[in-house]
């Protein structure tokens, strides 16, 4: 049976394509959203971007025939525009002045035509509202990914025999070789990823760890391990396998993907090997590193922030410069005695283009190329905007997505719709995509730190 599926104006400035993502039913967008989409049209944020685009969309239909009568899309359904219901009546205390309840009263008017009508909408609080008035409501589902695929971690951990040991660390193994064990101590053989990390276990002594990584029907060993960017050492499984992906060039490595809570050294330890890849300028693979702090206020209120784009970007950039002193103040070689000289350095840094920083809405558009780009935050991503950076990527760029999905600040995203979530499951398996989720248990903070985040 038919369904008429109710587009709130959210959906469509966060997903504009979202018209086609509803195969053979009936799209109705009530008049309230053409007003909304044409008060955001002129914005130079990401909504209004979205919403120009929305327009562009309905624009190409209404050349097709009448919306208002309706027109038949490509996947054997419709859509069309519906301007009545101003009369049905709403609960006194849904003012009807407000655009939401405009909504719930078309959705009202065509459920007395029509059983099958739902609402589409981000907006949790009008969902409420709708199942107050008898209104089915519905999240779209189209960008979300399901719970299996937000608990891949990028890692897992084996049994190897013994026997094998030497030659693991010699040129690796057939990952046909480890094993894992049941609750029963039955083995059993697993099914890699491309690129996830291992952490193996001597099946006899149980004793020393092995760190290795999937790559074809192999499970190597760690290239980077007795590296130390820019003086830094790992100090857990995790940041080793952080390094090694981080290390590996743009050509192996264009795309890395790290999650996990604060405190897990995600912007720390990216900012030590970039430093090492540009500033010490080893193999001069990058010309400079760009970072993004994506900020839902920030991308709407940039314009009436004063200053330049700098300056207008500095306080979301603070949590850089703090991992920054770390960093030149931990290097044995380079120990700063006051407060002036670390500043002068970090100031050199940023004046000599070697680190720069870019907000969201400046950087969509641009061609990136040899670039060690990272973007901090990126759980406060649309998937949209991740589609929009990693395929800006030119040659020799390495994107880090940096970001926990369970701290988001950002209106209509959650663990299982962020920019993210999405990209660390559809480029997962990809030979060209490394990605490792962080523990609780690898948090480098102080003690304080470590053990409120287990108990809070």
């Amino acid at each position: 049976m038919t369904k008429i599926y109710i587009l709130d104006t959210n959906v469509l400035i966060q997903a504009p394509y979202a018209i086609g993502c509803f195969k053979d039913n009936d799209i109705v967008i009530p008049l309230v959203v053409l007003e909304e989409l044409d008060g955001l049209k002129k914005s130079d944020t990401e909504k209004g971007k979205n919403a120009r685009e929305a327009i562009r969309q309905l624009e190409h239909l209404r050349s097709m025939g009448d919306l208002l009568q309706g027109i038949k899309l490509k996947n054997g359904g419709s859509i069309r525009i519906e301007r009545n219901f101003a009369d049905v009546e709403l609960p006194k205390d849904l003012p009807d002045d407000k655009p939401d309840n405009r909504i719930l009263k078309v959705c009202i008017g065509l459920t007395k035509k029509n059983e099958n009508v739902i609402l589409v909408t981000k907006d949790i609080v009008l969902r409420l509202k709708a199942q107050i008035a008898g209104i089915r409501a519905e999240d779209f589902t189209t960008e979300q990914i399901s719970v299996e695929d937000a608990g891949y971690t990028g890692r897992t951990e084996v049994y190897i025999p013994q026997e094998l040991v030497k030659d693991f660390k010699k040129n690796g193994i057939s990952y046909k070789e480890v094993y894992e064990c049941d609750e029963n101590g039955v083995s059993r053989q697993i099914d890699f990823i491309e690129n996830e990390f291992v952490i193996l276990k001597p099946d006899q002594t149980g004793k020393k760890t092995l760190l290795g990584r999937v790559h074809g029907k192999k499970i190597v060993p760690l290239h980077y391990k007795k590296s130390k960017p820019y003086g830094i050492s790992p100090r857990n499984a995790g940041q080793y396998f952080m390094q090694e992906a981080l290390m590996t060039g743009a050509d192996r490595a264009p795309l890395v993907i790290i999650k996990g809570m604060a405190g897990t050294a995600k912007t720390f330890y990216s900012l030590a090997v970039g430093l090492e890849k540009v500033y010490n300028n080893p193999a001069g693979e990058y010309r400079r590193i760009v970072i993004c702090r994506p900020n839902a206020q920030f991308d709407d209120d940039i314009g009436f922030l004063p200053g330049d784009e700098k300056e207008k970007i500095a306080p979301l950039m603070r949590p850089v410069i703090d991992n920054l002193e770390q960093i030149l103040d931990s290097d044995s070689d380079e120990r700063y005695e006051n407060e002036n000289e670390l500043s002068d350095k970090i100031s050199e840094i940023f004046e000599r283009g070697i680190i720069q920083t870019e907000a969201m809405n400046f950087i969509r558009g641009r061609s990136i190329a040899q670039t060690y780009l990272i973007i901090d935050e990126a759980q406060n991503m649309t998937p949209n905007q991740v589609k929009g950076i990693i395929t800006r990527a030119g040659k020799n760029t390495k994107i880090i997505l940096l970001g926990d999905p369970a701290q988001i600040d950002r209106p209509f995203l959650d663990e299982k719709t962020n920019g993210l979530s999405y990209a660390a499951k559809y480029m997962q398996g990809s030979p060209l995509c490394w990605q490792i989720t962080m523990t609780a248990e690898e948090c480098v903070r102080s003690e304080l730190a470590a053990d409120a985040i287990t108990r809070l």
